[in-house]
């Protein structure tokens, strides 16, 4: 079976986190061709017209969608499978809705938050989340942005009031690709729900936390960019990933379970998805992201939890294959 593999284009100069697209492809290509597929790789820009062109004239049976940007904004994430649904072409993953409804982060707490899935409190300088008060610890984030894009400690700020958050905002704005918000910083651990469709609904695959045990006293605990992309770094080499627990965090771990479940269903997700959360100091979690069509790296969350519950690349292909529908 002929199948296109889309990626956003990656241009020269691009960050590790765009980067990182073209290993995905090419672990992608190597696992359809283990599969007895063809693969068919399919850089998509801004240009529309010319990726339907490419589509007509290379008739495949389905498209694989890797596309994280366009032009380099994660703001436009979402205009390639609704090219794909125009086109009536299968691709697997998140339909168009779920995700502009999931990479956008107002609005996906705002639908967290409909549904009474705890989500921290959010404001910008255009609304705010309930009755806030503004203290404590709240970070500054985007509002469309993968790859903790402009994230790093200093993205939380201690006892700021509201004119300093919105001003922070503003001055962070470009950096943060445009659109941002101010969330409550939820100081605890954090952990990442991997989960993979089948023929009887999505699985969940052994669930994942991210350690900070070697962080001094002080030092924010937060998954940013450097723990994420700078091999180098202080933060890259102490955010170690566990899949072991002990027996008493079996509750919080059946009730994260609970949580992502519903986070799937509330947005009609697909094929594969990671869910992230934080857990504060009380036990409470909270949902952070939710992440449709996740990194397949080999080193990535997702991939990882797979490779925990006993599945080799292509097995993971092979499902979000089955799971790709027709119509959407």
């Amino acid at each position: 079976m002929k199948i296109a593999v889309i990626h956003g284009e990656v241009t020269a100069g691009a960050g590790r986190d765009e980067q990182d697209v073209l290993t995905q492809v090419d672990c992608v290509s190597r696992g359809l061709s283990a599969l007895g597929h063809e693969p068919v790789t399919v850089p998509v820009s801004l240009n529309l017209a010319a990726a339907a062109q490419t589509f007509a004239n290379l008739r495949p049976a389905m498209v694989f969608n890797l596309v994280e940007t366009l032009a380099g904004k994660g703001s436009l994430i979402h205009l390639v499978p609704s090219l794909l649904d125009a086109l009536k072409i299968p691709y697997t993953g998140a339909g168009t809705e779920a995700m502009l409804l999931t990479s956008n982060k107002l609005l996906a707490k705002r639908w967290l938050s409909a549904a009474g899935l705890p989500t921290p409190a959010w404001f910008t300088n255009a609304e705010t989340h309930e009755k806030l008060q503004i203290e404590g610890a709240w970070l500054v984030k985007s509002a469309w942005e993968h790859a903790s894009v402009g994230l790093d400690e200093d993205s939380v700020l201690f006892r700021a009031d509201r004119k300093r958050l919105l001003a922070e905002m503003d001055c962070r704005r470009e950096e943060l690709g445009g659109a941002c918000l101010a969330e409550a910083f939820i100081d605890g651990r954090e952990f990442n729900l991997s989960l993979l469709d089948g023929a009887d609904g999505p699985e969940l695959l052994p669930p994942a936390e991210i350690r900070f045990d070697a962080y001094p006293p002080g030092k924010v605990r937060v998954v940013g960019y450097r723990a994420k992309w700078e091999e180098g770094s202080f933060e890259f080499a102490n955010t170690p990933r566990t899949f072991e627990f002990p027996a008493r965090d079996n509750p919080l771990l059946a009730r994260l379970k609970d949580m992502a479940f519903r986070c799937w269903k509330l947005f009609d997700l697909r094929g594969y998805a990671r869910i992230d959360f934080r857990v504060d100091r009380e036990g409470q979690p909270w949902v952070l992201e939710v992440n449709a069509n996740p990194c397949l790296s080999p080193d990535a969350g997702f991939s990882a939890a797979a490779f925990r519950a006993g599945l080799t690349f292509p097995d993971v292909l092979c499902r979000i294959i089955q799971n790709t529908q027709s119509t959407r």
